[in-house]
């Protein structure tokens, strides 16, 4: 088993050094932490206590190979689209290079995510289209998800690319019409370090009482 490097109790240190980790090893993780993390997810609130969620969990070798040929197809159709692009506007210079890691990072993941041993699809109930808040529920589990597979030392990252082709998706897994999936989490063992992102101080993104009302 991979030692378990970063590992952490704290919750604000947890909250403060949890990042997209998109480089991962393919190096196992052990069972009971999947389970520990998606406990974990369970804990979190929903309407009216239903819990309309379940955790796929891939592990299968052949089927996570064919879910990262589908999640590259998406990859670069975004790409070509000029997703990440900084067109039209400026940035400074510690934005700019944080958003070329991100890319940097995310080229890796979809070149590689045929080799992260676990994929998670959170999934919620209904089925067809929906609004803000409909099944925003499964959101709080995820980010539960994820903070608990940091204090665990493990790696993970949001993100929906898959979702370009459900259809697919539903296929390979055999997932129901009446079931979307919400995410992909990719789980591992990361190969960076845990650390602070970049991030807006609170003062730029809190408003008082009034929209853009600030205090000093």
């Amino acid at each position: 088993m991979a030692e378990q490097v970063g590992a952490e109790a704290d919750f604000f240190s947890v909250v403060g050094t949890q990042r997209a980790m998109r480089r991962l090893k393919p190096d196992p993780v052990p069972e009971e932490h999947i389970k520990r993390i998606i406990w974990a997810a369970t804990r979190a609130p929903s309407g009216g206590n239903r819990q309309p969620w379940r955790f796929l969990v891939v592990t299968d070798a052949a089927k996570r190979k064919a879910l990262a040929a589908v999640y590259r197809e998406g990859w670069e159709r975004y790409r070509a689209s000029g997703y990440g692009g900084s067109a039209g506007r400026e940035l400074a210079p510690e934005w700019a290079e944080s958003n070329e890691k991100v890319l940097r990072s995310s080229q890796y993941l979809a070149d590689h995510m045929a080799e992260v041993p676990v994929l998670i699809f959170p999934c919620i109930f209904g089925g067809g289209p929906k609004d803000l808040t409909s099944g925003s529920s499964i959101y709080p589990a995820i980010q539960n998800l994820m903070l608990a597979a940091r204090a665990l030392g493990l790696g993970t990252a949001l993100t929906t690319i898959h979702r370009w082709n459900e259809p697919r998706v539903r296929e390979i897994l055999g997932i129901p019409e009446t079931v979307d999936t919400a995410a992909l989490i990719p789980v591992g063992w990361p190969k960076g370090k845990f650390g602070a992102g970049l991030r807006q101080p609170v003062e730029a993104v809190t408003y008082w009482d009034s929209w853009g009302a600030k205090r000093p």
